[in-house]
């Protein structure tokens, strides 16, 4: 339990937790892939989702850099940055 009070406290004034954040683009995403949202509610949820999308870019980001600082304490060289995944085209070349 505590870690679900230490979560909450976490999240106060600065927003949903990452998976509070990923969840909710989750559920934003089918509602417009389905097609049937009045152009308004629409925009709505993309502007929603874009400030969602941002929030979790600066906590991994945030989070990539507690993962350096603690490798370098450990006197680790470096890590090397992960490469985005490739594509099915680039599988195929």
């Amino acid at each position: 339990m505590a870690r679900k009070a230490e979560k909450s406290k976490q999240g106060e004034g600065s927003g949903p937790s990452f998976d509070e954040a990923l969840v909710r683009l989750e559920e934003i995403a089918h509602k417009l892939e389905s097609g049937e949202l009045p152009l308004e509610e629409a925009i709505a949820l993309a502007e929603e989702g874009i400030k969602l999308s941002e929030l979790c870019e600066r906590q991994l980001t945030a989070a990539e850099g507690k993962i350096q600082r603690l490798v370098e304490r450990m006197g680790v060289v470096g890590l090397e940055p992960l490469a985005p995944e490739a594509t099915e085209e680039q599988e195929e070349e």
